[in-house]
């Protein structure tokens, strides 16, 4: 059974007549907010009170027929609940009603007592809008809506159009008292479970009466009018937005909200039901292509997906573009024109692709942008793009396996920009404390986390929550820093200064170390979290050699090439005599193979399955290897060790004839009659890399796969332990540093959200879907012939005596002109009618490349004075569905 006198007084807050056909029942969020918090009692007194229209207690008692001090005490706690205003207006206390949002439904949901008490509270609020929302769809011109977006002042700066109700600084300085309180939207959210990880604390400022109610009630705190412009730049800093209550009359407003689009119901109107014109400012985003790189700075920011990755490069046929005919303007706007997945199905490119660099390198890094840095000598600048993605540029400059070169648009015209050599380049830098690039702190959540491994995956993810003001503890078995980096890594690839002066950044940001401790060995998980650890990332990677199987592989001589290179990269004293023979075909295998000729080898001799063709191992790599008189034997399986006294002796090989099936599986074929015997007095396998969890998982739910990497979601990394992630390695199997790196940070994502209340490990999260442009289409004219700058080869015999990294890094006058050489593929593309005129993206931008444009000239009004104006908008709207209708009809459009 309902309570009648509630759903009365809600009728009544809604103006609706109680029993006609537009009136509220008891399924209707109007109620249902109410229901939990407000008695009879209050009710009684409450429908007393008039819309916008104060009313001390002294005038309310008489018309419900109680005494004053009964009527005050109700009123206070109507007041208190949310359900209506009060101030102190020439020295007595007065109540008034408001709209249901902007208004009593935030300033219920605000209320944290009753709110966490009663989750109906924001259950109701969040219903508001996706019940009611469907019905305003062409019905409010442009700028009349409830709330509306207000664009970030400095990107309209120089607008000669521009005026004060455009000014988040003109509300600010025309009022004289502050509040700032949580997100109402985001406190629905989390009660919901269904937060984006955009957190709900001291969001939302309040201005002149809003602000004395919150003040008073408890809802807010007072903050003076510096502190709201500072509240300000910390949301825009954030890539946050504005938006204001728009129903005070124009250039009036009593709130300033700081918003993001995968949380706000009121944006949901424009995310969930493409209603844009209900919340936009007058402003459009504009893109000037020749400016922009596609960087995706602004494509992160946008709160409505109005803004995605394209190209810019000629095409032999142009590429349509999505032109929006229908609109809720013109067109009967139903559930089949809504986006219901708005917080799921972003997109980050346009169908027809963008640029290939960003594309296909696996942390997405702007490569065309921070290659544009470059080209201006912005290297700071460039090296921050960077690192939004690669906290760690430096070593990947020298290690990675160049994905983006490999798909370079250039390579199809003559040779691939030189991208790596570049940012090798931006990123030595940074190995100068004097230029080093420390980011600054964005949040200080303070919760305990623990890193689990040292190595690249774990050292991003503990980058990336350090930058949010965690207080990250790694965890090392090992007594130094870096991992595979820097045990897996011969020094003339990677020298461990450079490893180490990267790592000195997460020490500038507060992220302890603790080396020479195995969790789970001399630390339980278990007593972690009796420490007060939230959250853990699994990322020990996969630090142990594989054994073949086959007969002699005990004997003496016989090691690892893992555990080889560990030993040689923690100084210890190895030297190999003789003939070395190394087993295996891929990046690793050449690493042991040019190591061991620095170690004492006389002949070193590499056997693998794979033709030359096919060898795992990058074509630089092997052609280094044999520079440095290694020889490589292609299409030899493993047959036997032979020993004499325990000691190896030599290896027999057998001949394979091949390595794949039909369908690309491994399964190799061999001619057991065609074999060979090598002499060799050391035997190093290199056939790939396994995961030892010690008793790290002990008494965990958490499982492995049959090669022993962990199961763990594939987007969010959580594994079956909910306060545990993986990734790296130990997830994926080996792989490139660039991919433990970007799991890495997705771990990071992940475990923010999952130590702060109520938010979702999916909802509003970027999946970073991106598809390269179709080079099929491509125009190739009119290019320059520049050829590709080249760092002068190493000579492999002098390359060999040493353990120095003797590779050159490009001179400045080869960067500039290298980065020329970039045909700048890709740019932002911007769909002006999702566009709500924000203008976060232009926070971002580093390029001015893109701005707002000004295209309506709407201004604010109250509320008393909307009714006639939709009526109005309404039938205009009909005329213009009917000739909308009639053009489709006749082909107008095609």
């Amino acid at each position: 059974m309902g309570k009648p006198k509630v759903l009365e007084l809600a009728n009544h807050i809604g103006r609706k007549k109680q029993g006609s056909k537009s009136s509220y029942n008891y399924n209707d969020p109007e109620y249902m907010i109410l229901e939990p918090v407000v008695t009879d009692e209050m009710a009684e007194v409450g429908l007393c009170l008039e819309f916008r229209k104060p009313k001390s207690a002294k005038e309310v008692a008489p018309l419900c027929g109680k005494s004053i001090e009964y009527a005050e005490k109700h009123l206070w706690e109507l007041a208190m609940a949310g359900a209506c205003f009060v101030n102190e207006i020439d020295g007595e206390d007065k109540y008034w009603l408001d709209t249901w949002v902007p208004g009593v439904m935030e300033m219920m949901v605000n209320n944290k007592e009753n709110v966490k008490k009663y989750p109906q509270i924001a259950e109701a609020f969040e219903a508001y809008g996706r019940v009611r929302g469907p019905k305003t769809a062409g019905v409010f011109p442009v700028g009349k809506g409830l709330m509306r977006v207000i664009p970030i002042e400095t990107a309209i700066d120089g607008e000669t159009r521009r005026a004060s109700y455009e000014e988040v600084s003109k509300y600010l300085n025309d009022s004289d008292i502050f509040s700032v309180s949580d997100c109402s939207c985001r406190t629905s959210r989390e009660i919901m479970g269904e937060g984006c990880g955009h957190l709900k604390e001291d969001m939302c400022i309040q201005l002149g009466h809003a602000a004395e109610y919150y003040i008073r009630t408890g809802r807010g705190k007072e903050i003076t009018k510096e502190e709201a412009f500072e509240i300000i730049k910390k949301a825009e800093e954030n890539g946050l937005m504005h938006q204001i209550p728009n129903l005070d009359g124009t250039g009036k407003t009593h709130a300033i909200c700081n918003c993001c689009g995968c949380s706000c119901l009121s944006l949901r109107t424009a995310g969930m039901f493409l209603n844009n014109d209900m919340v936009r400012s007058n402003y459009v985003s504009h893109v000037d292509k020749e400016k922009c790189v596609a960087c995706g700075e602004c494509v992160q920011v946008c709160p409505v997906n109005a803004l995605k990755l394209g190209q810019k490069i000629c095409t032999k046929t142009a590429i349509e573009e999505n032109k929006r005919i229908d609109l809720p303007s013109n067109t009967e706007w139903t559930s089949d024109k809504w986006n219901p997945d708005y917080r799921i199905n972003r997109e980050n490119v346009v169908d027809s692709g963008t640029s290939p660099c960003k594309t296909q390198c696996p942390a997405h890094i702007s490569v065309q942008g921070y290659i544009k840095l470059a080209s201006q000598g912005k290297y700071k600048e460039a090296l921050e793009l960077i690192k939004n993605e690669n906290p760690f540029p430096a070593v990947c400059g020298r290690i990675c396996p160049r994905k983006c070169e490999a798909e370079c648009t250039r390579g199809d015209i003559d040779d691939p920009i030189a991208i790596d050599d570049i940012k090798k380049f931006i990123a030595e830098q940074d190995l100068n404390e004097e230029n080093r690039y420390i980011p600054k702190l964005r949040h200080n959540y303070g919760k305990k986390i623990a890193v689990i491994g040292a190595g690249p995956s774990g050292l991003s993810c503990a980058y990336y929550l350090a930058i949010d003001g965690y207080k990250v503890t790694v965890f090392e078995k090992q007594q130094v820093l870096g991992g595979m980096l820097t045990l897996g890594i011969p020094s003339y690839r990677l020298e461990k200064d450079v490893v180490n002066a990267e790592i000195d950044i997460l020490k500038e940001l507060g992220v302890e170390f603790k080396t020479g401790i195995e969790v789970g060995k001399d630390i339980s998980l278990k007593t972690l979290r009796q420490q007060g650890y939230e959250a853990f990332y699994l990322a020990i990677g996969a630090q142990s050699g594989r054994n073949l199987g086959i007969e002699g592989e005990d004997g003496e001589g016989v090691i690892t090439g893992v555990d080889f290179l560990r030993e040689v990269n923690l100084g210890k004293e190895v030297n190999l005599q003789g003939n070395v023979i190394v087993i295996g075909g891929g990046n690793v295998a050449i690493d042991v193979a040019r190591t061991a000729t620095r170690v004492g080898a006389a002949k070193v001799d590499m056997f693998c399955l794979e033709s030359r063709k096919e060898m795992p191992a990058l074509d630089e790599e092997v052609q280094e290897a044999e520079s440095e008189d290694i020889v490589i034997n292609n299409s030899w399986g493993p047959k036997r060790i032979i020993r004499e006294n325990g000691r190896v002796v030599a290896m027999e090989f057998k001949k394979c004839i091949s390595v794949f099936d039909e369908n690309r599986r491994f399964s190799p074929q061999y001619d057991e009659d065609t074999t060979i015997t090598v002499k060799a007095d050391h035997i190093l396998l290199s056939i790939g890399q396994g995961i030892e969890w010690g008793n790290l998982l002990e008494d965990s739910k958490i499982e492995l796969n049959p090669n022993k990497t962990i199961k763990a979601d594939s987007f969010t990394l959580q594994t079956a332990e909910p306060d545990m992630f993986a990734g790296g390695d130990a997830m994926t199997g080996p792989r490139f540093a660039i991919d433990a790196i970007a799991l890495g940070k997705e771990a990071a994502i992940s475990i923010h959200r999952f130590v702060q209340p109520g938010q979702s490990l999916v909802l509003g999260r970027d999946r970073k879907l991106y598809h390269k442009l179709d080079k099929e289409n491509l125009v190739f004219e009119g290019y320059d012939n520049t050829p590709r700058q080249k760092i002068d080869h190493v000579d492999g015999k002098v390359a060999k005596t040493s353990f120095k990294d003797l590779r050159d890094t490009f001179t400045e006058e080869q960067v500039k002109k290298e980065t020329e050489r970039c045909l700048s593929c890709g740019a932002t593309v911007s769909d002006e009618y999702l566009c709500i005129g924000c203008g976060a993206c232009t926070t971002r931008c580093k390029f001015d490349a893109i701005s707002l444009v000004r295209k309506y000239d709407e201004e604010n009004i109250s509320f008393e004075d909307l009714k006639p104006i939709i009526v109005k908008n309404m039938i205009k709207r009909k005329g213009r569905m009917v000739v909308h209708k009639v053009k489709k009809s006749i082909g107008v459009y095609k």
